[in-house]
């Protein structure tokens, strides 16, 4: 199922439990139905290693950059950086300074706590952390020293303590030095105070029942019970005396209270979801007038940073979600990203821009089939620079803001250098965390199908570049060059074969244009092979997502090439960055049109590589996939002739899904109703895999998560007794503690054994 755009950030990790190559444990049982408890008995099935294999114990262990930030010079970047190691079982935290223009070495300040940290000014980094257990955070300055002429960077003085929150959950930190203010977000009872959630917690946990009592929804979202706490935003003086010292004031002061807003947007809403200017607040909220479950409609405010006034709804109130607020730096615009249609959270978005002084809100991309995902002002507010998903990358584009018209209106009449599509920067690999800052530099983070992320930056003319974008009939190919900033894990890659991604194009459903993937082994040789190589085909979530040129450390296609297998990754009907249409394509057709679009590629992809074994084929997919996988189970007649299925928590019965589920709008518009209404249950007849169990006859391993309530666990074991009763080979595995993904580090290592394990039992080469 298709998750929010705004999931970005170091997950938090637990330790390693078991050994570095897991075997299966006494609730590992073989295929067998006894649930008794036994010895653990030996490992049965061991990964492929090799110098220029890159393995999942490889992908575990990497190095996981997050998402820069640039001070307000822009000459250095702030990025978070996190390392596990099996032999320590921990996950190491840290922060990496590195220079945006000279080859200074970068600086790596370890973080023995934990914590976030972000820039109080261009010399000096805030260090929000907890002391210990129970305790409230501190916030530390860490000074910065950088010389460029002496290639110095480094911390000269410990961190000094500048102040105490009044909790340890105050997250999404924003600071705004001409302000002297610091926004944050966090947890509080109704009464709407910080100082007071300590009290609260102590007398809930001794309330003397463990009792959730709900009248309305969410009463438990993505992995979480909902609480008696619902996230604010608050506000706080910070500044630097003319000593340098920092002084943070000791008043909290919560700008939403008694609104019934609620930011960041649960699940995946962070910093992205407000920010600071120079006098007020633009943040996104849930509409408070509609229930969160099954409506999307997110509205714009502005609020005052003293709090002297209620918040003023910039959106129009006919609009569906709205994402990434952001002022302009001269204070006199801000701009976001709005869908149209309120319980569809993947229809298109559009740049909506707000003119504070003329009180005009238009919108700028109507023309644009593609969906902005992130969005900045330039520093001379001349032009929007953006993130989108486009033929499979992630790319960074920049488009001119035309002169603001004299009525709101979502279609504005425009010139024609207005209404062209943006121009884009980056051309391949997944971009984010854009920002511009000093004289105009543009940092943005950058990964790729070979390798996490890093920084790169565009450090010289965007300035004509915009100049260029506010005429007609100019050319503005080749202005603009990104350099690469850092390079976090060059040297634990080198050697290592990982294969850029081979893309293949072919006529799909109705005709339609479909893109695809190819990733083969370090050893194939195409043209040349006699030797027959076992193939997967892997199925992406969503449904409205796609296969793009992208790091991950869940489903990496490398893994699995490395691993011997050619990888197909097909981006069918419904698969985003390919135009509104495709997308839209999918709506109450899950099992139609991107299943023709699967079957017409996949004999493209044999046809054109005859080094593919087809006798030696499996398939793997989750959520959306693993719907996929459950519904090609009980469709033998498509011929994809899979010896071995893996179905990662996956949909088994839509109208249990449907009800279910913790986001019910998404149920509710990709199945055309609610699921108790005539067309949810017309098309459920159709397209529901429960409906076809009397066909599955494919061996399949089923993985699930307990604490997955986007897609409840019932549906994984659901398939697996399905699976057991027809006495189709069949094996379950469940992660008591993950939700729809796998996040934990042991667990992920388990996760990559028990797919490998279960394929090479149908398909492995027998010596």
């Amino acid at each position: 199922m298709r998750l929010s755009l705004s999931m970005l950030g170091l997950a938090a990790q637990v330790p390693f439990q078991q050994p570095a190559q897991p075997s299966p444990s006494s609730s590992e049982m073989s295929s067998g139905t006894s649930a008794s408890i036994s010895p653990v008995p030996p490992p049965d099935f061991s990964f492929k290693e090799g110098a220029d294999m890159f393995t999942p114990k490889d992908l575990v262990e990497l190095v996981r950059p997050g998402t820069a930030t640039v001070n307000e010079a822009g000459d250095l970047v702030l990025i978070p950086v996190s390392k596990f190691t099996f032999e320590e079982k921990k996950d190491n935290k840290s922060i990496v300074i590195a220079p945006v223009d000279s080859a200074v070495q970068p600086l790596q300040i370890p973080l023995a706590n934990g914590g976030t940290a972000f820039w109080l000014d261009s010399r000096t980094v805030g260090h929000v952390v907890s002391p210990g257990e129970g305790k409230n955070q501190e916030l530390y300055a860490i000074s910065v020293k950088f010389e460029t002429e002496s290639s110095i960077l480094s911390t000269p003085i410990p961190p000094i303590l500048i102040g105490e929150f009044p909790t340890s959950t105050s997250a999404n930190f924003q600071y705004s030095p001409k302000s002297g203010v610091l926004i944050f977000s966090d947890y509080v009872y109704g009464d709407g105070q910080l100082e007071t959630v300590k009290a609260q917690d102590e007398a809930w946990e001794n309330r003397g029942n463990t009792a959730l009592v709900y009248d309305n929804t969410y009463e438990r979202h993505w992995d979480r019970w909902t609480g008696p706490k619902q996230s604010s935003l608050f506000t706080v003086s910070l500044y630097s005396s003319p000593g340098n010292e920092w002084l943070m004031g000791r008043t909290f002061l919560n700008i939403l209270n008694g609104t019934g807003h609620h930011v960041p947007v649960e699940p995946f809403g962070g910093t992205e979801d407000f920010d600071l200017g120079p006098t007020h607040v633009v943040y996104t909220t849930i509409d408070p007038a509609l229930s969160e479950a099954w409506h999307t409609k997110q509205n714009i405010y502005i609020v005052p940073i003293s709090g002297a006034e209620k918040p003023r709804e910039l959106t129009s109130g006919k609009q569906g979600a709205t994402h990434s607020p952001v002022w302009s730096k001269q204070g006199d615009k801000v701009a976001w990203l709005e869908l149209d249609k309120d319980g569809y959270e993947a229809d298109r978005s559009k740049l909506v821009v707000y003119d504070l002084k003329k009180d005009v809100r238009f919108t700028i991309t109507q023309h644009w089939d593609r969906s902005p995902s992130s969005i900045v002002f330039s520093n001379s507010g001349k032009s929007i620079i953006c993130t989108a998903g486009d033929m499979a990358k992630i790319k960074v584009f920049i488009l001119p803001v035309p002169p603001t018209p004299s009525e709101s209106t979502t279609h504005p009449s425009l010139a024609s250098q207005y209404t062209k599509d943006p121009v884009p920067l980056t051309d391949s690999g997944s971009a984010g965390g854009i920002q511009v800052a000093g004289d105009g530099k543009l940092i943005f983070t950058r990964s790729s199908l070979t390798g996490p992320n890093d920084v790169w930056a565009i450090k010289k003319n965007l300035d004509k570049l915009e100049d260029a974008l506010h005429l007609p009939n100019t050319t503005t190919a080749g202005i603009a060059k990104g350099e690469q900033i850092t390079r976090f894990t060059a040297e634990a890659l080198e050697g290592k074969a990982l294969h850029p991604g081979t893309e293949f194009y072919f006529e799909g459903a109705e005709g339609k244009t479909v893109q695809g993937w190819i990733l083969s082994p370090p050893e194939f040789r195409k043209g040349v092979d006699e030797k027959k190589w076992p193939v997967v085909m892997m199925i992406h979530g969503g449904p409205q997502g796609a296969w793009e040129d992208e790091w991950s450390t869940r489903w990496n296609p490398n893994v699995f090439a490395s691993q011997g297998y050619v990888v197909i990754a097909m981006n069918p009907t419904g698969s985003t960055s390919f135009g509104q249409n495709f997308v839209d394509a999918i709506t109450e057709d899950w099992g139609g049109k991107p299943f023709v679009d699967m079957q017409k590629g996949y004999k493209y992809v044999l046809e054109h590589y005859p080094e593919i074994d087809p006798d030696r084929a499996v398939a793997a997919g989750a959520s959306w996939g693993g719907y996929a996988i459950n519904w090609i189970q009980g469709h033998p007649e498509y011929g994809f002739g899979f010896k071995a299925l893996v179905c990662h928590d996956g949909v088994f019965d839509s109208i249990y899904n449907g009800y279910s589920t913790d986001e019910l709008f998404f149920f509710n518009h990709d199945w055309g109703s609610a699921p108790y209404e005539p067309r949810a249950r017309e098309l459920a007849a159709k397209f529901s895999p429960v409906n076809f169990v009397h066909k599955w006859s494919t061996p399949q391993l089923t993985i699930h998560g307990s604490k997955d309530y986007r897609l409840p666990e019932t549906d994984g074991i659901g398939a697996f007794h399905a699976l057991q009763q027809r006495g189709v080979p069949s094996r379950l595995v469940i992660f008591p503690d993950e939700n729809h993904w796998v996040m934990n580090h042991g667990n992920s290592l388990k996760w990559h054994y028990e797919i490998f394990r279960w394929f090479d039992k149908y398909v492995g080469k027998k010596d």
